[in-house]
């Protein structure tokens, strides 16, 4: 079996795949229908490969070399405490955006609200971050918004799988950057707004292959800066937070400034700080909705 796997990370790595290591033990896993603990003890045990799982490894390997991502070939995606069914049409999560849920947990607890605490995800694609709030919180009411209609379907299909204790999930089709105005009804009535918008610049195509040609485009581009779509959905924020309410964005890592000049240019959001992702760099700002202002 290492020969076998060995041999496949080696195709990988010509093909430019940055992990072809793990992604050739995925991969097998998924050709055998194992899960990693047992691949990995039956390659301690110097287990071979049986014909039939080479065949459909080699198959999959094939795909990977063509940089379809990983998650697409075995159809999902890691994310916390959770596996996402991922697919065409829908953003693939990162690692680092699971920062955004331990912020917003943490700040949950600091606010130790005497009732079910609200919160809006705004461009929520796989829902992950919704999903994993309602899993993690013992007990919240939130509202997944997202636009493209595959995504959402992939969101909803996750919903169907995920144990939400008593938190409550709602998945709606709206546009993140007119939601506020689409729905008075919800004005100042969130404790949070967490998002994590498109926010790459238009003309900044990203060098992966994988996120280049297999990522939607509606998830990425943000506008000639990457902030401007970010930008109308700080201001949907702004009106459904309540005073006091929290609100959390990821960006790139060279945004940070622009994120909290937006923020600072609001009527209602102050206290804006920067925050970093696994790797030190910067990753997201949070503020907070300050009270007696009228929007």
């Amino acid at each position: 079996m290492s020969t076998v796997l060995r041999g496949a990370a080696r195709l990988l790595a010509d093909a430019g795949v940055a992990n072809p290591d793990p992604d050739s033990a995925a991969l097998l896993a998924h050709a055998w229908r194992i899960d990693a603990s047992d691949l990995a003890r039956r390659r301690l045990l110097g287990d071979g490969v049986p014909a039939e799982v080479t065949e459909v490894f080699a198959q999959l390997i094939d795909r990977r070399r063509q940089r379809v991502p990983l998650q697409h070939i075995i159809g999902v995606a890691a994310f916390r405490h959770l596996e996402l069914q991922v697919g065409p049409g829908v953003f693939v999560p990162r690692p680092e955006t699971e920062l955004l849920v331990t912020e917003v947990l943490d700040e949950l607890d600091r606010q130790q609200n005497a009732y079910e605490p609200f919160v809006i995800d705004l461009c929520s694609g796989s829902g992950a971050i919704t999903l994993s709030l309602a899993a993690e919180h013992p007990q919240l009411r939130i509202i997944g918004v997202e636009r493209e209609a595959e995504a959402l379907n992939w969101s909803l299909k996750n919903l169907a799988s995920v144990s939400l204790g008593d938190s409550s999930v709602e998945l709606i089709c709206g546009d993140a950057t007119k939601f506020a105005d689409d729905r008075p009804d919800l004005w100042g009535s969130a404790d949070v707004v967490v998002t994590n918008p498109p926010y790459v610049p238009d003309e900044a195509v990203p060098r992966d292959a994988e996120v280049r040609e297999h990522d939607p485009a509606a998830a990425l581009y943000g506008g000639s800066t990457g902030l401007e779509i970010p930008g109308l959905i700080l201001k949907q924020a702004e009106k459904l937070l309540r005073p006091g309410g929290f609100f959390i964005m990821e960006h790139s890592e060279e945004q940070g400034p622009g994120a909290r000049e937006l923020i600072m240019s609001t009527a209602s959001l102050r206290q804006a700080a920067t925050y970093p992702d696994y790797t030190g760099r910067d990753r997201y700002t949070v503020a907070h909705r300050v009270s007696g202002v009228d929007l």
